[in-house]
């Protein structure tokens, strides 16, 4: 099995690769418009066909690489049935499973930061998102998030799971590339000791602008990245 982390600098974000190079398939979670050939590249070095590409929610910092990774490469895109992305080929529900070669990731929905935000678990790896961060977790004051929902998600779904489950998550500001659920459960500075109140006051107060590319990202990536009028018809 080939995993790699990639990162995109400008807005942060990590894309997650998976690749089977005996059976030849591959996946990639929250592919970036801008890294298009990156990813083909990496395709044709491991001679892989691209199965799936999954979003872990609809992002308002970036517009996501699925649907011209689709127009490329055949792949299915797959989001949360929450998302209101109604070109994806797959509407995911919270427990569904995502098979490529002899591989499964469970599909969890960890809805918070947005209606529609998901995580992934694939063996001990659970890709989180924008939901959990490394000694944060992602803001709730736009795109329908709502910080009780949030708290439930990860304290009562995603602090659940093994202590030992390495926790990928969707960015980091601060060079940080993973964590684990036990350290974040012992020292999140949002939710470490926190009670759901004591969370909820920290989310409502913390006063971040406005992200950059919400208003042409978030309508973007409702298409999977591609403009209405570049959608094949009929």
């Amino acid at each position: 099995m080939i995993f790699k982390q990639l990162f995109d600098a400008e807005s942060s974000t990590y894309t997650y690769f998976i690749a089977d190079t005996k059976l030849a398939e591959a996946i990639l979670i929250d592919p970036v418009d801008t890294h298009i050939n990156d990813y083909l590249d990496m395709l044709n070095h491991y001679q892989c066909a691209l199965k799936y590409s999954l979003e872990t929610h609809v992002h308002a910092d970036h517009i996501t690489g699925s649907g011209l990774l689709r127009q490329k490469t055949g792949a299915l895109t797959a989001v949360s049935s929450a998302c209101g992305a109604a070109t994806a080929d797959l509407q995911l529900k919270d427990g569904d499973e995502i098979k490529f070669a002899q591989e499964s990731i469970k599909a969890i929905a960890t809805p918070g930061h947005t209606p529609g935000s998901i995580s992934f678990l694939w063996r001990d790896r659970l890709f989180t998102g924008d939901s959990l961060l490394i000694n944060g977790c992602g803001r709730t004051d736009f795109q329908g998030g709502n910080a009780s929902v949030m708290f439930d998600s990860i304290v009562n779904k995603l602090f659940t799971l093994p202590d030992d489950t390495i926790v990928y998550p969707g960015h980091d500001y601060n060079g940080r590339r993973i964590s684990c659920i036990a350290q974040e459960k012992a020292s999140n500075a949002r939710l470490a000791g926190k009670s759901l109140n004591e969370f909820v006051q920290i989310m409502n107060n913390l006063n971040l602008p406005k992200p950059k590319l919400i208003d042409l990202a978030v309508p973007a990536n409702r298409m999977c990245g591609i403009p209405e009028e570049a959608i094949p018809q009929g």
